[in-house]
């Protein structure tokens, strides 16, 4: 069975098959002069890197290897290192508290990023870690985001607070935080709507939201999570500084990067917008889902075994 850095090497073939290829064919002579290094920045561009980061990579890059000789591999080490250097800051661990119980984490995100599965994920792993877990299926104008988080919580074996279809989303996240503090719950989780056709009525939501969290536990939520799909590109950016604006985003889950050619999309929201990231997710599985690495991801980024 594969471990999740061999996991991580498949999920991330997309973008490391691109920056391989593109890197064998722009050096095709052995010496780097400034037409290499624009086709060079190019490729990391187009592997969604962003003009910074990329940017600020071709200018190390430069500064050390230009007018001087170098093999392919020795591109993608060097590469690999200073993507690494760029993303280390944001290696960060998701810590429960012990002395907050429940451990509140609200899970926020557009629709489609995946957050109700990160919740089940990340619930069965902290399950495994002992914790008792519950999650609030917060997002009540989807029915069938209640019930995914409810096929869930009976594979996880976790209690999910849900509410009428349609009823306020506040007041149901208020009503399960007071049943998970009842039941002494270690971590519970707080699934929400990511409609953001309408920005406004979405952040007063969201706000609202924690308000009501605050009036029951004044300290709360510990942790806010965006759940961002890799396969959205430069967009997932964009939807880091709208979340960010509307909640304290304490860190970030990357989902989808096995479907993915736009994996660089990590080292741009780390020049452009440095933000905790936590975990990243290559598939399906229950155990998709990992703790970030900045030294496994960037070799895996640039095809290094």
């Amino acid at each position: 069975m594969a471990n999740f850095f061999q996991k991580l090497g498949l999920g991330l073939q997309k973008t490391s098959s691109r920056l391989s290829g593109g890197i064998s064919d722009i050096f095709t002579k052995k010496k780097v002069d400034a037409r290499t290094l624009e086709e060079l920045e190019e490729l990391l561009i187009a592997s969604d890197l962003g003009l910074k980061a990329a940017a600020g990579i071709i200018d190390g890059f430069s500064k050390r290897r230009l007018d001087k000789d170098i093999t392919d591999e020795e591109i993608k080490r060097e590469l690999a290192a200073d993507i690494e250097r760029l993303l280390s800051p944001c290696q960060q661990s998701l810590t429960v508290a012990p002395d907050k119980k429940p451990f509140v984490i609200l899970m926020v995100g557009v629709n489609g990023a995946g957050k109700t599965t990160t919740i089940g994920k990340l619930a069965a792993k902290f399950q495994k870690q002992g914790y008792k877990v519950s999650a609030i299926a917060g997002d009540t104008f989807r029915a069938a985001a209640v019930e995914q988080l409810q096929v869930w919580g009976e594979r996880c074996r976790i209690r999910v607070f849900a509410g009428s279809p349609g009823c306020d989303a506040a007041g149901l996240c208020f009503d399960g935080l007071k049943e998970a503090q009842k039941q002494n719950d270690d971590i519970v989780f707080i699934d929400t709507a990511g409609r953001l056709q309408n920005k406004i009525n979405l952040m007063e939501e969201l706000k609202k939201v924690v308000r009501v969290i605050k009036k029951q536990m004044p300290d709360a939520p510990h942790a806010t999570l965006l759940s961002l799909d890799a396969t959205t590109g430069q967009n997932a950016l964009a939807q880091v500084k709208t979340f960010k604006e509307m909640v304290d985003v304490s860190g970030l889950v990357i989902t989808k990067l096995d479907g993915s050619a736009k994996g660089g999309i990590l080292a741009a929201i780390a020049a452009e917008n440095p933000t905790p990231i936590h975990y990243i997710g290559v598939g399906e599985g229950i155990d998709d889902l990992d703790q970030f690495n900045a030294r496994d991801f960037s070799q895996n980024l640039m095809g290094i075994s």
